[in-house]
């Protein structure tokens, strides 16, 4: 069995780390920190829980920076999303699932080129 482990690009480290910040303050970033830290088990568990994004849609953003060939997508609370990338690890029993961003709506929206209502 595979060894999965979990890493924050610095962009999800920033947005992570703001989410603590704020988390007992405030309502809804102490709900979107929960789900964030439980999601982490269940893609741990299953890398591919997330919903696979088409290989034509993953912003040019992602291949040119983390170099991203696959993107997954975990719905979170108040319409954020995390995104996340498969990469192998250092040996060949490991697996990085190696998170890009946590976004709100309006910014994934932007990233994937969706237009508004």
């Amino acid at each position: 069995m595979k060894i999965v482990r979990i890493k924050l690009s610095l962009e999800a480290e920033e947005v992570y780390k703001h989410l603590n910040e704020e988390a007992p303050t405030s309502k809804t970033e102490r709900m979107i920190l929960k789900a964030i830290n439980q999601k982490v088990e269940l893609i741990k568990t299953n890398p591919h829980y997330g919903n696979p994004i088409g290989k034509d849609k993953i912003p040019e953003e992602y291949r040119q920076r983390y170099s991203a060939v696959n993107l997954f997508r975990v719905e979170l609370p108040a319409f954020w999303r995390r995104l996340y990338t498969l990469t192998e690890g250092e040996n060949e029993i490991e697996i990085i699932a190696f998170v890009l961003d946590f976004i709100d709506h309006k910014e994934y929206d932007q990233k994937f080129g969706y237009k508004g209502n």
